[in-house]
């Protein structure tokens, strides 16, 4: 019974069980479509597959760029032992993105269009090279160990001989496409809450990808040393966690400038959802851990190491589902060109939990799978090794280890709590109609309704036609769309959203236009003569 216990361990049990549902969820995606295993709509496109498996995933590899540059680029080789696990890491990190958009583009079977058709101008494009690019150049830095294994030095040996190019270009690639992943965001000013929109979510993106890049290196090592029974190399992320420092405060003083300067600060004590997601997210996985790296004695324990890497890597979890899903719940289903009531509701469907799940179980096999058969930890100790026994005992004060559970604790209780005490079907707080969008907390704009307008008569028309918004819009429930949409669509101009001015005089009255309200049962006929002052003035 013992043996067999040892064979089916808890975690294999558990893995087990998520890849098995993982896999009917796939069954189900591929076969009934995305309507049948997920919570998206047209109206919130992009859900966890997106805000976690993508721009968390690509995220959390940023640590196989860092350390080739360090030890590749800038030549230390004192960090050499944990480049091949930091490169396993990452390439495999960015296979399950690549597999993870098959699960989100509505037609798989064309992700190979951007080789042949090019949008230079889409930020999408850009991303979708990159990331097959790196993809390929990581897939190059790693083949040394599975050439090492088959016992092909010669090709090992040509690889290894061209690692300094190959990590440049992927420390272009992988800068272009951190910071690319912001740029997707910065497009919908309107549709995003203040605490998160800002034209530096391009840099945010990257700084904050090398914080928790960095951090990923420090938790696969402590994961990989426990697992394996290999040696920790504790003074290397000692190292690791001091530079995590200088980029944690970067991040955060670019976080808080820009809060400031775009006048949204207030907003951090707004009693929301929102407000309380960004101060976990800030607190929680930039303030403490900064200050847990900054202490000696922090840094020199074990757990406390362990416990500051993991509040950024949550950290980084929690940013990047507050821009795609959290930033844009107030703004769901509010756009000019949506019938009122529209509005809906994302919550991750059991099946994409499912299959995010099963990512992450993939992730962690095909890492123990290649741990165990090739050389990713090429000074340690054998895997059959005693884990006891390689470990590095570090002496330090017993309070560390209580304060990094208590933070952890602290975190969770928070979380707990804010799901609870707060209604998270208000996002945004109290939405008027589509047409109040610019005036949504969600945002910092306010709609100012244009000033009156005048079109010149037609041929037999009584007089100018002065037409206002305030007479045409309910100030409680505005819907712009009403008109909008069909009748007089929008053009944007000089950085103004104005009508399209296509139309002579007499086109006022035909249906598609004012004729389509002024028809004697939404309001008054164009043809009731009576009415014409209402509308036309003399000259």
């Amino acid at each position: 019974m013992k043996r067999l216990w040892s064979v089916l361990s808890f975690w294999r049990v558990l893995a087990a069980a998520v890849a098995g549902i993982g896999i009917w969820a796939t069954v189900v995606r591929f076969t009934q479509g995305l309507g049948a295993a997920t919570n998206l709509s047209d109206q919130f496109p992009w859900g966890l597959w997106i805000g976690f498996d993508l721009l968390v995933g690509v995220a959390l590899a940023a640590g196989g760029f860092t350390i080739t540059a360090t030890v590749y680029i800038f030549n230390l080789e004192r960090f050499r032992p944990i480049v091949r696990p930091t490169v396993l890491t990452a390439f495999l990190g960015y296979l399950l993105v690549i597999f993870a958009l098959l699960f989100d583009l509505g037609r798989p079977y064309r992700i190979w269009h951007p080789l042949i058709m090019w949008n230079t101008r889409s930020a999408l494009f850009e991303v979708a090279w990159c990331v097959m690019l790196y993809t390929t150049v990581l897939a190059l830095e790693f083949s040394p160990m599975l050439l090492e294994r088959l016992r092909l030095e010669k090709p090992a040996r040509i690889i290894r001989g061209l690692s300094v190019p190959l990590v440049i270009v992927g420390v272009l690639l992988s800068t272009l496409h951190q910071s690319s992943l912001g740029t997707l965001f910065v497009i919908v000013p309107e549709k995003m809450h203040g605490l998160w929109y800002t034209p530096m979510l391009p840099v945010a993106f990257f700084v904050s990808a090398i914080a928790a890049g960095l951090s990923m290196v420090i938790v696969e090592s402590f994961i990989s040393a426990r697992a394996f029974g290999r040696r920790l190399e504790h003074d290397l992320l000692e190292d690791v966690g001091r530079a995590i420092v200088v980029v944690l405060a970067l991040y955060s003083i670019i976080k808080l400038q820009d809060l400031l300067i775009r006048g949204v600060a207030d907003l951090l004590f707004v009693r929301s959802p929102e407000s309380l997601l960004f101060q976990v997210e800030l607190v929680f996985g930039v303030v403490l851990p900064m200050i847990m790296f900054s202490v000696p004695m922090v840094r020199r324990n074990r757990g406390g190491l362990f416990v500051a890497a993991l509040l950024v890597v949550v950290g980084l979890i929690l940013n990047r589902l507050n821009v795609c899903i959290t930033g844009m719940q107030g703004a769901m289903g509010q756009d000019y060109f949506l019938e009122p009531g529209m509005e809906t509701a994302y919550f991750p469907s059991l099946l994409e939990l499912s299959v995010t799940g099963f990512l992450v179980v993939m992730g962690c096999v095909g890492f123990t799978l290649a741990a165990r058969f090739l050389e990713v930890f090429p000074e340690s100790p054998g895997l059959d090794g005693d884990y006891e026994a390689a470990r590095i005992e570090v002496q330090t004060h017993p309070w560390v280890r209580w304060v990094s559970r208590g933070v952890l604790v602290a975190l969770a209780i928070v979380l707990v709590e804010g799901a609870v005490t707060f209604d998270f079907s208000s996002f945004g707080g109290e939405r008027a109609g589509p047409a109040m969008l610019m005036s949504a907390p969600t945002n910092r704009l306010v709609l100012r309704l244009p000033p009156d307008m005048s079109y010149p008569p037609g041929e037999e028309s009584p007089g100018v036609v002065e037409f206002s918004h305030a007479m045409h819009v309910d100030a409680e429930e505005p819907d712009c769309a009403a008109c909008h949409r069909e009748a007089f669509p929008l053009v944007r101009r000089a950085g103004m959203i104005v009508p399209r001015m296509t139309w002579s005089g007499e086109q006022l009255h035909e249906q598609g236009w004012c004729g389509m309200c002024h028809d004697g049962d939404e309001s008054f006929s164009v043809e009731d003569e009576e009415e014409c002052g209402s509308c036309h003035f003399e000259p």
